[in-house]
């Protein structure tokens, strides 16, 4: 097969930071995907509907006016979520739904919320109302360790808010583990998962790779080979709980490389590319599509996207850097060759 063609995808899980930031990074998406679920980790989060809409404003106002890319909307979680809050959120057009961070999980987090049993009336309302719950999925605390906090989160947090909120949607995001396939395959239809395109091409040992790799650095971090397999089993079976989220992600590369570096991979320059070289290493396009463009949008209860996208297997080379306020900004998979490239219209 040499030539995709798809309904244009969309991007459940998406970093645009904000201004200036948010300039030098929104057009990537913007010429890859339809819509994209914009996360609200900003510093200072986007906690309110008022918030989100002048977040969104700020988002719009950085695309060319002939875009039709749009921005869905999430607010941010904390200890001092109000019921009204949520209420409020269910009501607006532009917002798809809360994030749920656990404090000190991974960027912006520190406001995240320390106790959930803090946000029961919360998430009872959002029951209520069917307003999707976004979940970084981590437990934190130094007695977890890195590579278990997914599978610790799912044993003592997700499990419990799905029995005590069964009605409540819920999206897994950017699964990591086999615990956590295992775990979406067997739930009921009020969860389900994204994917990024970093934890289908990538393992643990790529952040140690002939020394420190920061630019593989990411939250939750990759994990052993036999995870990365279950996640492209996942993505290639045609399951509808499993799909596109990038959870592309940019720090300058003066933050990446540093003494603490920042977590994050920026893949949104080549997401469609990525995920193709994904799909292609398992070898079965069958179900590339839906899970890039169908899935999601069934889940949010939301029409497709209108136009199409194509690819063509068309080798070349991504930049070893991108325009970004302070030092640049390093792709994923920077200077290496893809064997897939998108086709834009003229």
């Amino acid at each position: 097969m040499d030539r995709l063609t798809i309904i244009t995808p969309d991007d459940w899980h998406l970093h645009l930071r904000d201004t200036p930031y948010l300039e030098a990074v929104v057009h990537d998406s913007a010429r890859q995907f339809g819509r994209a679920i914009i996360m609200p980790n900003l510093n200072p989060p986007v906690r309110s509907v008022e918030d989100a809409l002048a977040y969104r404003q700020r988002i719009l106002a950085a695309l060319p006016e002939d875009s039709g890319f749009q921005p869905l909307m999430t607010l941010y979680l904390t200890d001092n979520t109000r019921v009204a809050d949520i209420e409020a959120a269910s009501e607006s057009p532009y917002i798809f739904g809360a994030k749920l961070y656990p404090a000190g999980a991974t960027t912006n987090s520190e406001s995240g919320v320390t106790d959930l049993a803090r946000l029961d009336q919360v998430f009872e309302a959002m029951q209520k109302h069917r307003f999707m719950l976004q979940v970084h999925g981590e437990a934190t605390g130094p007695e977890v360790d890195v590579f278990d906090r997914e599978k610790v989160f799912i044993e003592k947090s997700l499990e419990r808010i799905r029995r005590d909120f069964p009605e409540l949607p819920i999206v897994f995001e950017h699964i990591t583990t086999l615990d956590a396939v295992d775990y979406v395959r067997t739930a009921d239809a009020n969860l389900a998962a994204t994917i990024t395109p970093h934890h289908l091409l990538i393992n643990r040992n790529a952040i140690f790779l002939g020394g420190i790799r920061p630019h593989h650095y990411c939250l939750p971090v990759a994990k052993r080979e036999i995870h990365r397999q279950a996640l492209i089993a996942a993505a290639l079976s045609g399951d509808a709980r499993f799909f596109a989220g990038t959870d592309s992600a940019p720090h300058s590369k003066q933050a990446k490389e540093s003494a603490c570096g920042c977590a994050g991979i920026y893949s949104a320059h080549s997401a469609l590319e990525l995920y193709a070289e994904a799909f292609e290493r398992g070898g079965d396009f069958t179900h590339f599509e839906a899970f890039m463009s169908r899935h999601g949008a069934d889940y949010y209860g939301l029409p497709y996207n209108q136009g199409q996208t194509r690819l063509e297997r068309q080798p070349w080379t991504l930049p070893e850097s991108l325009p970004y306020p302070d030092s640049g900004l390093i792709p994923f998979r920077a200077a290496e060759t893809l064997n897939w490239k998108q086709i834009l219209d003229d």
